[in-house]
This record gives structure tokens, C-alpha cells and sequence, in this order.
């Protein structure tokens, strides 16, 4: 790379669960030679998909071990008030490095609004060393076409009008609409779960957010060409002033964008039954305002770690890496939505740990 190069970053945002850290495995496992550093923004007392990424050997040498500075997670699940914290000082030491990086991947927390993120290439600092070569918005196609995250369907609309308490939209819906607001691609994920009437009713209600030129495209399981996801050239720090948003303020105005509607709540547990686990976290989220569940597994009689996702009332989980020999299995989930009771929740799942002797 020459030295008066300016290194491309893809910012990748998308609602809670809906396939970005797929997504960004496909494009280190297929990135052909190009050097790409990863920065992981994680919502939690934990950095879960950071840790899953290190399980997929990101960051790692060829012998397992992990190469400090390879891989980047912010602890603060919101960017826009952690870029003076803690994005600036991490873009100052990739840019240090410049000559040794081809591309800068971002994936931002569900629950991050990527306009600030993106404004924040404009210091002048990062400016003449980096741009931001697209905002690649990641829409769950089954999530969009259940009408929870979808812009004003009529559905949602008649149940906002007859709740009296609900006088207006959702921030969920507000969120979503601001990370498709900033998009220069968006990806549809998980298109084999849902037919093709609620995949093009998504597309539909899509496209009425964006401008004509920002394209859709469809990947299953994160599998897409790289060419059509970097390389894009759209240097969106130069004109995301201009892509309107819910949470743009006038001049002055508090910087005030309702962090305090979501809760993250997480519960560590030891040796869980597996079917037990997910019956009870199926009836949560059927009672309480749980948006997002993800965290690790510890089985009886299993040695490998089991990965838990769950959006609304879908889950997913697979194992995906034995045990350490200096780790002790445990249960790790992180429960993200509104108005959370801790103990509610605990109290629930602990009567899914396996009985004594169960290992």
C-alpha cells in the first residue's frame, strides 16, 4: 500500500442478531491475501462475538495464539459516545500501522446508530489517513418481514393506536430506520428462512428508506462475493451530513439518544440441560420485552462449548470449539431488551442447571 493511501473502512452495522459477525467471518475467511484489521463494538459486560471471532482463529497465528492489536473490541456497547474514549485512540494505532493494513472492518453493536461513527472519519486526523469505503447495513429478513422492526406497516400501526401506552414508535423501529438511513449496501440475511412473498415485502419496505443507488443484495449464512462488499469507494464521511435521521439534533441540543430504553442483563450459570435451557428462554421471550439472547453453553458429558443466539423467539445454536484445558465450562448468556428484572430472569434460568452428577 502506498504510503499516501487511505486505508478503506467497512462499517458494518445492522439490528441485534442479524448476521453481522456471519458476515464478517465470510470476508476474513475468504479475504485472499488482503490484511484486514477487525473492530468489534460489543454490547454486554463481555465481548461475546468478539470471542466467537477469536474462536474462528481471527487475530490468531498459525499456531492458535493470539496476535496482540489483530483484533479490536470496544467494551461500551454504544460508538457514538465511546469515539472520543475509545474508537479515536484505536484508530490512531491502526493508522500508526497503515502501512501493514489493506482494509478496516467495523462491526458495530446492534444498539449503535452508525451516523456518529461515521461523522467521527472526519477528524482530521483520520481523515487524511482512512475513509469510509461503504456502510454495509445487515437487515434479518425474517425478523423484517414479522413486522417487529419494519417502518410503519399497518400492523404495527393499529396496535400503536389501540395501546394507550404506546403514543409513539418504538426506538427499535427508530434505530433500525437511522442504520438503513446511513447505508450505502444493504445485505438481506437469513433469506432460506423465509419464502419469497415475506422476502419481497422486506425488500419492499427497504427500499422505501434508501435512495435508488444504495443496492440490495441477498446472503445466506454471511456468503456473498467480497467485490461486491469492499471496494465500494463510497467515501460516506463526505456526505453522511445529508442522510436524515431520528436522532439529528439542532445545534446545541443535549446529545441525549435513548440509551436507557435497553437493558443488558447477564447471567453466568455452570452445566445447563440443553432443551430445558431453550424451553425456558423461548417463554422469557414470550413474557418480557427480550430482544436479543446470545452467550456460551456448558453441557454434562459435553466437551465442546455450545453458541446460543436468539432473536425475539427464534434460536440458534451450534458448538463451535472444545473446551480449554484451563478453562471451566460455564454458562455465559447476555439478555438484551426493556425493562429487564434481573432476578426475574435469573431465577427462571437457574432451574435449567443440571442436577449434581450430571457432568
Amino acid at each position: 500500500m502506498s504510503v499516501q493511501a487511505r486505508i478503506p473502512a467497512t462499517i458494518v452495522t445492522g439490528f441485534l442478531g442479524s448476521g453481522k459477525t456471519t458476515l464478517l467471518r465470510h470476508i476474513l475467511n475468504n479475504a485472499e491475501g488482503r490484511r484486514i484489521a477487525v473492530i468489534v463494538n460489543e454490547f454486554g459486560e463481555l465481548g461475546i462475538d468478539g470471542d466467537i471471532l477469536r474462536g474462528c482463529g481471527i487475530g490468531c497465528d498459525e499456531d492458535g495464539q493470539e496476535r496482540p492489536g489483530e483484533l479490536f473490541e470496544l467494551a461500551n456497547g454504544c460508538l457514538c459516545c465511546t469515539v472520543q474514549e475509545e474508537f479515536y485512540p484505536v484508530m490512531r494505532e491502526l493508522i500508526a500501522r497503515r502501512g501493514d493494513i489493506d482494509h478496516i472492518l467495523i462491526e458495530t453493536s446492534g444498539l449503535a446508530l452508525p451516523k456518529p461513527l461515521v461523522q467521527a472519519f472526519n477528524w482530521p486526523e483520520i481523515r487524511n489517513a482512512c475513509t469510509v469505503d461503504a456502510v454495509v447495513t445487515v437487515v434479518d429478513v425474517p425478523a423484517a418481514a414479522s413486522g417487529q422492526f419494519a417502518a410503519n406497516p399497518p400492523a404495527v400501526d393499529a396496535q400503536r393506536r389501540a395501546d394507550p401506552n404506546l403514543d409513539h414508535e418504538s426506538p427499535l423501529h427508530e434505530l433500525f430506520e437511522d442504520q438503513l438511513s446511513a447505508a450505502d449496501l444493504v445485505v438481506l440475511s437469513k433469506t432460506d428462512l423465509a419464502d419469497a412473498e415475506a422476502r419481497a415485502r422486506v425488500e419492499a419496505l427497504v427500499r422505501e428508506e434508501l435512495p435508488p443507488e444504495v443496492k440490495i443484495v441477498a446472503a445466506d449464512q454471511g456468503r456473498i462475493d467480497l467485490g461486491i462488499v469492499l471496494g465500494l469507494g463510497a467515501a460516506s464521511e463526505e456526505n453522511i451530513h445529508l442522510r436524515q435521521s431520528h436522532h439529528d439534533h439542532e445545534e446545541g441540543e443535549e446529545h441525549d439518544h435513548d440509551h436507557d430504553a435497553f437493558d443488558s442483563v447477564v447471567i453466568d450459570l455452570p452445566l445447563v440441560e440443553r432443551e430445558r435451557l431453550l424451553e425456558i428462554l423461548h417463554t422469557l421471550t414470550a413474557e418480557h420485552a427480550i430482544y436479543r439472547v446470545k452467550g456460551f453453553v456448558a453441557l454434562p458429558g459435553k466437551p465442546m462449548r455450545l453458541v446460543v443466539h436468539g432473536v425475539g423467539r427464534r434460536f440458534d445454536s451450534y458448538f463451535d470449539r472444545r473446551w480449554l484445558a484451563d478453562e471451566t465450562p460455564r454458562t455465559h448468556l447476555v439478555l438484551i431488551g426493556e425493562d429487564l428484572n434481573p432476578d426475574t430472569l435469573r431465577n427462571a434460568l437457574e432451574t435449567a442447571i443440571a442436577p449434581a452428577g450430571a457432568a
